[in-house]
């Protein structure tokens, strides 16, 4: 309730933050949709009537030890920041938990952010900082030129495309939907593509991509999730629902919205069964013209590889993982016990193993001191 009285001043810094990680559908429904284990520990500057900067964190244990997050990050795996249009007041948030005492861990934030130097600058002689490297995220940056996606690709992928789009005709007629549905449709929509999603997933998949790839319907958290931000999102028409169809039949699918004039790539998939016509990446190419012609900055890959979009070479976005512990019983408590883990898999010998040990019981003993 006290999250959704702050919805008319956080929509109204909407304008300051141009990605759909920071608005207020995100955050909602992340905050909704991942209660099991963590505790909303939003904390807000609000500067007369107005707010001016946000930190939407949650609490959640690791290894013993309660820390904060930023809420969703962990599940989603995607790159996430704090929410401000005034940096002196960003400042003042971080001070306001440097004083708590809390470890702060946030797993995946941008490097060139300017929350990372102001959170270094409000935890100095405060706290141990790490700050080290995360997956970054991908991007391409739009002009006339992918007016015509294949233009910018190597003529070897330009004629690998065109082999795709026969092979596909030649199944049949070839068309693509790029949809803005409205709440009387969006359950029948999400639930085709989802559809074509789950048909997708292999059971051999990498293991770093599975907890970004994992249909909807093994992981009910992150379905109710997208079920309640996507409704949000369609509810604003900022919702995308893309397919590929071959006779009628989607063989491939993407789920994005458009935010601060860039096309946010949420869900994508295709059906296995058509994979000699390379579905994804037709549809793909129609996404991509399509943000073209509408006249898009950026085309942003979230929870996607870089396998469908290697061939048009997308530009990178360094992040970081930075993870504070403060001078204080539970920040040095946390610091043991990642540093007893770190150890552990690092060397995953008998000597590690008695170090872990030996961390884990000082630990325990810190955290019933306090």
């Amino acid at each position: 309730d006290e999250v959704d009285a702050l919805e008319t001043s956080w929509r109204e810094m909407h304008s300051h933050v141009p990605s759909p990680l920071g608005q207020f559908n995100w955050t909602r429904a992340c905050l909704s949709a991942f209660p099991a284990d963590s505790t909303p520990h939003v904390v807000a500057a609000i500067a007369g009537a107005r707010l001016v900067a946000l930190a939407p964190l949650v609490q959640k244990r690791r290894h013993g030890v309660c820390r904060l997050y930023l809420a969703g990050a962990g599940e989603l795996l995607e790159p996430m920041d704090l929410v401000w249009t005034d940096a002196k007041a960003c400042a003042r948030v971080f001070r306001a938990l440097a004083r708590s005492g809390a470890p702060l861990a946030f797993e995946r934030m941008p490097a060139d952010s300017l929350s990372v130097s102001l959170l270094r600058r409000a935890y100095f002689g405060r706290a141990f900082v790490s700050v080290g490297r995360s997956q970054p995220c991908s991007y391409l940056a739009l002009d006339e030129s992918w007016l015509a996606p294949e233009g910018p690709l190597a003529l070897d992928d330009q004629a690998a495309l065109v082999r795709a789009r026969r092979a596909a005709e030649a199944l049949g007629q070839v068309t693509t939907e790029i949809r803005t549905p409205d709440l009387r449709d969006l359950a029948n929509v999400l639930d085709e593509a989802f559809d074509v999603e789950a048909s997708g997933w292999a059971v051999d998949a990498p293991a770093h991509t599975r907890g970004r790839l994992m249909p909807l319907m093994r992981d009910p958290q992150r379905a109710v999730f997208y079920l309640q931000y996507a409704r949000a999102a369609a509810v604003e028409g900022a919702l995308r629902v893309c397919f590929l169809r071959i006779d009628g039949r989607a063989v491939a699918m993407q789920v994005a919205v458009e935010s601060g004039g860039a096309f946010w790539l949420l869900r994508a998939g295709h059906d296995p069964a058509f994979a000699d016509c390379r579905p994804d990446q037709l549809l793909a190419r129609e996404t991509i013209r399509y943000a073209a012609e509408s006249g898009l900055s950026t085309y942003e890959l979230l929870s996607t590889t870089d396998e469908t979009y290697r061939m048009w070479r997308p530009q990178r976005r360094a992040c970081v993982a930075v993870n504070v512990y403060p001078l204080s019983f539970r920040g040095l408590a946390a610091l043991s016990a990642d540093l007893g883990v770190a150890l552990h898999r690092r060397w995953k010998a008998p000597v590690a193993n008695w170090v872990q040990t030996v961390v884990r019981l000082i630990s325990t003993a810190m955290m019933r001191w306090v």
